[in-house]
């Protein structure tokens, strides 16, 4: 019998957001394969379990894919996980999970924790149809680029980036998209300090710089044309 492949998705900051069919399936399987070891083992710590732990990533996917998909072709069983929240996410298993429908293994998705849907019920916009662009160029030529080509779309965008990058991206916004769109941050979602600031992109700017904000975020802009 072939093993089974489950993308359990873990807490974006508070461990108490982890479900217990997650918690089930990270104590029944053979091996847990993380992008970091010091971080799996902090989160695992939390609940108390041991598990053997392979490291996948974006710099060695390729290398290991292979070696994980043999050890479950024999029989093991694995869970994939994050540092943080939903797998696959804008993170690396993407060539894993590709090998193991490959190879007629069952792939179960594990739900739980994310950061984009908290960051859009709580944003106070009307997200019934939304855009999500997720993360953004670090490179500021073409990251200017892609935000000029979502001048176009008339929706309510979604985005993401790094906690140092959050007032570059948010001026860049002001320039490109105009200092007056409705911005929502959606700042360090799930933790003692989550927070969320509404306004005019030129306001949330101005509430990033002032309070020198660095941390954890989604911004949810308000692109629609008749809003």
């Amino acid at each position: 019998m072939k093993g089974k492949l489950y993308l359990v998705a873990t807490p974006i900051g508070n461990y108490e957001d982890i479900t217990l069919r997650a918690l089930n399936v990270l104590k029944s399987v053979d091996f847990i394969i993380c992008e970091e070891f010091k971080d799996a083992r902090r989160l695992l710590s939390q609940y108390q379990i041991t598990k053997e732990l392979f490291s996948l990533n974006e710099h060695n996917e390729k290398e290991v894919a292979d070696e994980i998909l043999f050890k479950i072709v024999e029989g093991n069983s694995a869970a994939l996980i994050s540092d943080c929240g939903t797998p696959l996410f804008s993170d690396p298993g993407h060539l894993l999970v590709e090998l193991c429908i490959s190879q007629n293994i069952d792939i179960v998705p594990i739900p739980g924790a994310n950061s984009i849907l908290p960051a859009l019920t709580g944003s106070g916009l009307d997200f019934e149809k939304f855009y999500y662009y997720g993360w953004l160029s670090p490179k500021k030529d073409i990251r200017k680029q892609q935000l000029y080509k979502l001048k176009n779309v008339n929706e309510v965008v979604v985005l993401m980036d790094t906690p140092y990058r959050i007032k570059s991206l948010l001026e860049d916004i002001v320039k490109i998209l105009g200092r007056n769109i409705r911005t929502v941050l959606a700042f360090q979602l799930t933790m003692k300090d989550e927070k969320f600031y509404r306004g005019t992109a030129e306001e949330i700017l101005r509430i990033v710089e002032e309070k020198n904000l660095k941390g954890e975020f989604v911004l949810i802009l308000n692109n629609k044309k008749n809003h």
